[in-house]
């Protein structure tokens, strides 16, 4: 995927970058696979806020995306590659032979026509669903189990790729997007190929509207606040030791930066080893 840069006609313009999108082949969703989307704006069933910085945004329908591909040992055209205003990635529509649609995650070279496949005895080529025991050592692989059957869950988001290392025995080591090396049972299925829309993250808004079209609504840092509103608040200009300059803190008091993982959580068993960290790698 490439980005359309602009030219410095206006102030919004002069350092945005968006998505040029032309693997997109189509512009209309298939109605049959769309359902409404209600938005929460951040609330929960009581009406408090309980996820700040969201609301508004343009209206979208939700694609119903086949995370488990059900349809096994049974091969399907890919009629088209669209775009999901729900998710960072691609999404491309196939259509099995008894004419049954679907949508699944748009992985890179996956091109109009190609025909996939999910089970034990697919091809492994890109697009081909299939357990991890059947997977070819190395490959990248996306849309990966946890719990067999469940759906896949890892490496679903723009250029998200993981990794197989090895099989032993019932489980796969799998490498994930974080680095992090971790059991998961071989049954579990997966999808070949890394996830399309790679330059995702280098996307430039240019403008706060755009922002907001996307459903964000501003956020204010806690140092700008008064002591009253934020741990962080208060001082005259950027305080060391009133406000502003201690330790981080959320709004209700939590200090950032701490781990936030259970000490004795039951699946810590199944990591191998942790994911890197800046401040691991300087030791």
């Amino acid at each position: 995927m490439a980005l359309k840069k602009f030219r410095p006609y206006t102030p919004s313009s002069r350092y945005k970058e968006l998505p040029s999108f032309e693997e997109i082949t189509k512009d209309t969703p298939e109605k049959s696979l769309c359902r409404p989307l209600k938005k929460s704006g951040g609330r929960n069933n009581r009406g408090r806020i309980t996820c700040r910085h969201r609301g508004g945004g343009h209206k979208r329908m939700y694609r119903l995306v086949d995370f488990k591909r059900k349809k096994r040992d049974v091969s399907a055209r890919v009629e088209s590659i669209e775009y999901d205003p729900n998710r960072s990635a691609r999404i491309a529509l196939i259509q099995y032979e008894d004419g049954v649609k679907s949508y699944i995650i748009a992985p890179i070279d996956l091109e109009v026509g190609a025909k996939v496949q999910a089970g034990e005895s697919a091809p492994p080529k890109v697009g081909n669903a299939m357990p991890l025991s059947q997977v070819p050592l190395g490959s990248d692989i996306h849309n990966v189990e946890l719990v067999p059957g469940k759906g896949g869950c890892i490496a679903r988001s723009a250029g998200g790729q993981a990794s197989l290392s090895n099989v032993e025995g019932k489980y796969a080591l799998v490498k994930m997007p974080s680095g992090e090396i971790r059991k998961i049972n071989a049954a579990c299925y997966c999808t070949l190929g890394r996830v399309g829309n790679i330059n995702h993250g280098d996307v430039v808004a240019g403008k706060a509207g755009r922002t907001r079209w996307l459903g964000i609504r501003p956020s204010v840092r806690g140092m700008c606040m008064n002591p009253v509103d934020h741990p962080n608040g208060g001082g005259e200009g950027r305080s060391k030791s009133g406000g502003g300059r201690q330790h981080l803190k959320s709004p209700w008091g939590h200090v950032k930066g701490q781990k936030t993982r259970k000490k004795h959580k039951a699946s810590s068993r199944f990591i191998v080893q942790r994911r890197k960290t800046k401040n691991s790698s300087k030791r």
